[in-house]
Protein backbone atom coordinates (compact mmCIF):
# COMPACT_ATOMS: atom_id res chain seq x y z
CA UNK A 1 0.00 0.00 0.00
CA UNK A 2 1.56 2.99 -1.07
CA UNK A 3 0.30 6.84 0.44
CA UNK A 4 1.08 9.92 -1.12
CA UNK A 5 2.36 12.64 1.17
CA UNK A 6 0.00 15.56 0.67
CA UNK A 7 -0.33 18.88 2.86
CA UNK A 8 -4.45 16.85 3.05
CA UNK A 9 -2.51 13.51 4.54
CA UNK A 10 0.79 14.19 5.45
CA UNK A 11 1.34 10.09 6.19
CA UNK A 12 4.94 10.80 7.37
CA UNK A 13 4.61 13.15 10.00
CA UNK A 14 2.24 11.22 12.40
CA UNK A 15 5.64 10.28 13.49
CA UNK A 16 6.63 13.13 16.23
CA UNK A 17 9.98 14.57 16.66
CA UNK A 18 12.34 13.19 18.84
CA UNK A 19 11.81 9.99 17.36
CA UNK A 20 14.03 7.32 16.13
CA UNK A 21 14.40 6.79 12.20
CA UNK A 22 16.92 4.16 10.23
CA UNK A 23 19.06 5.20 7.32
CA UNK A 24 20.17 3.45 4.19
CA UNK A 25 22.42 4.46 1.44
CA UNK A 26 23.72 2.21 -0.98
CA UNK A 27 26.77 4.58 -2.27
CA UNK A 28 29.51 4.48 -2.00
CA UNK A 29 28.92 1.32 -0.25
CA UNK A 30 25.59 -0.28 1.61
CA UNK A 31 25.83 1.39 5.15
CA UNK A 32 22.69 1.58 7.44
CA UNK A 33 22.65 3.90 10.71
CA UNK A 34 19.69 5.33 13.01
CA UNK A 35 18.98 9.17 13.31
CA UNK A 36 16.87 11.35 15.50
CA UNK A 37 13.57 12.99 13.91
CA UNK A 38 14.01 16.95 14.97
CA UNK A 39 11.58 18.59 12.76
CA UNK A 40 10.22 19.89 9.06
CA UNK A 41 8.78 21.98 6.79
CA UNK A 42 5.57 20.44 4.87
CA UNK A 43 6.37 19.60 1.87
CA UNK A 44 9.79 21.46 1.63
CA UNK A 45 12.57 19.44 3.63
CA UNK A 46 13.00 16.42 6.80
CA UNK A 47 16.05 17.58 9.00
CA UNK A 48 17.20 14.79 11.72
CA UNK A 49 20.19 15.14 14.06
CA UNK A 50 23.22 14.03 12.69
CA UNK A 51 23.48 10.39 13.95
CA UNK A 52 27.45 10.49 14.86
CA UNK A 53 28.50 14.29 14.92
CA UNK A 54 31.60 13.61 17.04
CA UNK A 55 32.94 11.50 14.08
CA UNK A 56 31.57 12.82 10.76
CA UNK A 57 34.57 13.39 8.91
CA UNK A 58 34.23 9.03 9.61
CA UNK A 59 31.02 9.22 7.14
CA UNK A 60 32.21 12.19 5.24
CA UNK A 61 31.95 9.36 1.81
CA UNK A 62 28.37 8.58 2.61
CA UNK A 63 26.71 11.65 4.19
CA UNK A 64 26.91 13.86 0.35
CA UNK A 65 24.62 16.79 -0.48
CA UNK A 66 23.19 14.86 -3.46
CA UNK A 67 23.42 11.15 -2.11
CA UNK A 68 20.29 9.25 -2.23
CA UNK A 69 18.59 7.48 0.98
CA UNK A 70 16.07 5.20 1.95
CA UNK A 71 14.51 6.20 5.45
CA UNK A 72 12.52 3.76 7.33
CA UNK A 73 10.78 3.73 10.70
CA UNK A 74 7.98 2.06 12.97
CA UNK A 75 4.51 3.20 14.06
CA UNK A 76 2.98 1.19 16.94
CA UNK A 77 -0.85 1.04 16.26
CA UNK A 78 -3.86 -1.57 16.01
CA UNK A 79 -1.66 -3.23 13.47
CA UNK A 80 1.64 -2.25 13.67
CA UNK A 81 3.00 -0.50 10.73
CA UNK A 82 6.61 -0.04 8.74
CA UNK A 83 6.56 3.14 6.44
CA UNK A 84 9.55 3.49 4.22
CA UNK A 85 10.20 6.24 1.80
CA UNK A 86 13.00 7.84 -0.58
CA UNK A 87 14.81 10.85 -0.14
CA UNK A 88 18.00 13.05 -1.58
CA UNK A 89 20.97 14.27 1.36
CA UNK A 90 20.34 18.30 0.69
CA UNK A 91 22.32 19.67 2.89
CA UNK A 92 24.58 19.14 5.73
CA UNK A 93 25.19 21.30 8.31
CA UNK A 94 27.81 22.12 11.53
CA UNK A 95 26.31 25.18 13.04
CA UNK A 96 24.32 25.74 15.41
CA UNK A 97 24.05 21.80 15.50
CA UNK A 98 24.88 19.02 13.21
CA UNK A 99 22.02 18.23 11.18
CA UNK A 100 21.23 16.42 7.85
CA UNK A 101 18.60 18.24 5.57
CA UNK A 102 16.50 15.43 3.06
CA UNK A 103 13.95 16.79 0.78
CA UNK A 104 10.55 15.98 1.43
CA UNK A 105 9.03 12.68 0.40
CA UNK A 106 6.77 12.44 -3.02
CA UNK A 107 5.41 9.33 -1.59
CA UNK A 108 5.47 6.93 1.06
CA UNK A 109 5.45 3.05 1.37
CA UNK A 110 3.59 1.30 4.10
CA UNK A 111 2.85 -2.13 5.50
CA UNK A 112 1.31 -3.84 8.24
CA UNK A 113 3.51 -6.43 10.47
CA UNK A 114 0.69 -7.86 12.46
CA UNK A 115 -1.68 -10.28 11.54
CA UNK A 116 -3.57 -9.88 14.52
CA UNK A 117 -5.84 -6.75 15.47
CA UNK A 118 -4.88 -4.66 18.56
CA UNK A 119 -7.32 -3.41 20.96
CA UNK A 120 -7.02 -0.15 23.13
CA UNK A 121 -7.00 -0.84 26.68
CA UNK A 122 -5.89 0.38 30.13
CA UNK A 123 -5.20 -2.66 32.57
CA UNK A 124 -2.95 -2.62 35.16
CA UNK A 125 -0.22 -4.92 34.43
CA UNK A 126 3.60 -5.92 35.78
CA UNK A 127 6.49 -7.30 34.00
CA UNK A 128 9.22 -9.15 35.34
CA UNK A 129 12.12 -11.05 34.23
CA UNK A 130 12.44 -14.80 33.48
CA UNK A 131 15.86 -16.77 35.30
CA UNK A 132 16.71 -20.06 35.07
CA UNK A 133 13.76 -22.42 35.24
CA UNK A 134 11.02 -20.31 34.18
CA UNK A 135 11.54 -18.40 37.69
CA UNK A 136 10.85 -14.44 38.29
CA UNK A 137 14.26 -13.04 38.34
CA UNK A 138 14.69 -8.85 39.08
CA UNK A 139 12.88 -6.06 39.72
CA UNK A 140 9.38 -6.01 38.96
CA UNK A 141 8.10 -2.80 36.14
CA UNK A 142 4.46 -1.72 36.95
CA UNK A 143 2.39 -0.08 34.57
CA UNK A 144 -0.58 -0.55 32.14
CA UNK A 145 -1.41 -2.91 29.23
CA UNK A 146 -2.25 0.19 26.43
CA UNK A 147 -3.08 -2.43 23.99
CA UNK A 148 -3.86 -6.29 23.30
CA UNK A 149 -3.99 -9.44 20.85
CA UNK A 150 -4.40 -12.90 21.62
CA UNK A 151 -0.63 -12.54 20.10
CA UNK A 152 1.14 -9.92 22.45
CA UNK A 153 0.39 -6.49 24.04
CA UNK A 154 1.96 -3.21 24.19
CA UNK A 155 2.76 -2.31 28.24
CA UNK A 156 3.64 1.57 29.77
CA UNK A 157 5.30 2.79 32.27
CA UNK A 158 6.43 6.10 33.79
CA UNK A 159 10.30 7.32 33.53
CA UNK A 160 12.78 10.30 34.39
CA UNK A 161 15.70 9.02 32.24
CA UNK A 162 15.05 9.05 28.44
CA UNK A 163 18.03 6.18 28.44
CA UNK A 164 15.78 4.11 30.39
CA UNK A 165 15.26 0.89 28.35
CA UNK A 166 13.89 -2.77 28.78
CA UNK A 167 15.60 -5.27 26.57
CA UNK A 168 14.90 -8.48 24.64
CA UNK A 169 14.14 -11.05 27.42
CA UNK A 170 11.89 -13.62 28.35
CA UNK A 171 9.17 -12.08 30.87
CA UNK A 172 6.16 -12.92 32.97
CA UNK A 173 3.23 -10.45 32.35
CA UNK A 174 0.95 -10.41 35.51
CA UNK A 175 -2.33 -8.66 34.84
CA UNK A 176 -5.41 -7.72 36.63
CA UNK A 177 -8.61 -9.46 35.05
CA UNK A 178 -12.23 -7.93 35.35
CA UNK A 179 -12.66 -10.45 38.28
CA UNK A 180 -10.22 -8.51 39.86
CA UNK A 181 -7.32 -11.65 40.00
CA UNK A 182 -4.30 -11.63 38.54
CA UNK A 183 -3.16 -13.96 35.64
CA UNK A 184 -0.14 -15.01 34.31
CA UNK A 185 1.39 -15.09 30.98
CA UNK A 186 5.07 -16.03 29.50
CA UNK A 187 5.86 -13.73 27.22
CA UNK A 188 9.28 -12.13 25.97
CA UNK A 189 10.18 -8.18 25.01
CA UNK A 190 10.39 -7.70 21.32
CA UNK A 191 11.23 -3.69 21.62
CA UNK A 192 10.66 -0.56 23.89
CA UNK A 193 11.10 2.81 23.34
CA UNK A 194 10.92 6.08 25.50
CA UNK A 195 9.06 8.95 24.95
CA UNK A 196 7.27 11.91 26.31
CA UNK A 197 8.01 10.51 30.09
CA UNK A 198 6.83 7.28 29.44
CA UNK A 199 8.84 3.40 28.14
CA UNK A 200 6.39 1.79 25.36
CA UNK A 201 7.65 -2.31 25.08
CA UNK A 202 6.44 -4.10 22.66
CA UNK A 203 5.56 -7.57 23.62
CA UNK A 204 4.74 -11.24 22.10
CA UNK A 205 2.86 -13.46 23.96
CA UNK A 206 4.61 -17.27 23.99
CA UNK A 207 1.35 -18.81 22.85
CA UNK A 208 -2.34 -18.66 22.82
CA UNK A 209 -2.65 -18.88 26.31
CA UNK A 210 -6.26 -20.04 27.55
CA UNK A 211 -5.58 -17.26 30.59
CA UNK A 212 -5.02 -14.77 27.04
CA UNK A 213 -8.12 -15.56 25.44
CA UNK A 214 -10.22 -15.50 29.22
CA UNK A 215 -9.23 -12.01 29.46
CA UNK A 216 -9.68 -10.80 25.96
CA UNK A 217 -13.43 -12.28 26.18
CA UNK A 218 -14.26 -10.75 29.76
CA UNK A 219 -12.96 -7.10 27.65
CA UNK A 220 -15.56 -8.29 25.00
CA UNK A 221 -12.95 -8.39 22.33
CA UNK A 222 -13.46 -10.65 19.72
CA UNK A 223 -10.59 -13.71 18.73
Amino acid sequence: MTEQASPEEPVFFTLTPGRTVDLQIDFPVKFRIKATLVGYEMGKYIILKHPAPQQMNNYKDVFVEGNGVVVRYLLEGQQGECYAFKSIIRNITKIPEKFIFLSYPKQIENRQLRTHQRYTTHLPAMIQAKGENDTAHGSQLRGIISDISIKGCGFVFKADNPKVKVSQKDITVTIRNTNNEDIYISAKVCNSRFEHGKVNVGIQFENDDEQVKTLLTQLYIDL
